[in-house]
């Protein structure tokens, strides 16, 4: 089993599975889908139209892992449920943050 992460040099690459048109916004733990990859479970208010949940999903995540919204962007899966988002930092306090994050990981899908 992977991480739901890969650091880069300037940051990480989070991989995330989202939900839009939740009841709420948050973060659920990491979860192992059956190909044994493994990504955070996130749950948006926003609708899938215009960017509106990729931008909820920024914004929920920032403030999660405590650093500014400008540091967190959607570089793949923008139309996906599956998406990968580009965290700027330090790759090594990041990847704890997420780790934290995280809890443990659920059953495969």
């Amino acid at each position: 089993m992977t991480g739901p992460f890969r650091p880069r040099n300037d940051g990480v690459d989070l991989f995330v599975r989202l939900t839009p048109k939740a009841a709420m916004d948050r973060l659920e733990g990491i979860e192992i889908s059956a190909d044994g990859r493994s990504h955070l479970k996130a749950r948006v208010r926003a609708v899938p139209e215009n960017g509106a949940a990729n931008q909820a999903l920024e914004r929920l995540v920032a403030k999660a892992l405590e650093v500014p919204r400008s540091a967190v962007s959607v570089v793949a899966g923008g139309t996906a449920r599956l998406k990968t988002l580009r965290i700027s930092g330090d790759p090594a306090a990041l990847a704890r943050c997420i780790e934290a994050l995280g809890g443990g990981p659920s059953a495969p899908r």
